[in-house]
């Protein structure tokens, strides 16, 4: 089972994700919406993924980044963003980034593979 952490000030956005991911028994999934309870929730959570929007107002994506991969560097973080400057897609594969996505999705199944694509990197690592 892949433990997936979504972190995504729009509730709207967390609420599709979670219903879609619920669907499949490979997921176990955890929704939030501030991404400072996100962070102080990473060490009980322990995701595998995590699927990470990276403009939000608490806090930026970049930053919580940063934080996840200090607490475990081998988590797998998929960036979502809406603002595709290559810039903050650079800056986001720099700081250990896996992979990232652009939002409005172009389905969820695109997500969901994405998602299991950065997974099994990380088991045949």
């Amino acid at each position: 089972m892949i433990k997936l952490m979504i972190v995504d000030d729009e509730t709207q956005i967390t609420t599709m994700l979670e219903k879609w991911f619920s669907k499949n028994r490979e997921f176990s999934v955890s929704i939030y919406n501030n991404p400072e309870i996100a962070v102080s929730s990473f060490t009980t959570v322990k995701p595998d993924v995590v699927l990470l929007d990276i403009m939000m107002p608490q806090m930026d994506g970049l930053a919580v980044l940063e934080k996840i991969k200090a607490i475990e560097p081998s988590t797998v973080v998929v960036m979502m963003t809406a603002y595709s400057t290559l810039d903050r897609v650079l800056n986001s594969h720099r700081q250990g980034a896996d992979s990232y996505i652009l939002k409005p999705f172009e389905s969820l199944s695109d997500v969901e593979e994405k998602v299991k694509l950065a997974h099994s990197k990380r088991i045949s690592k």
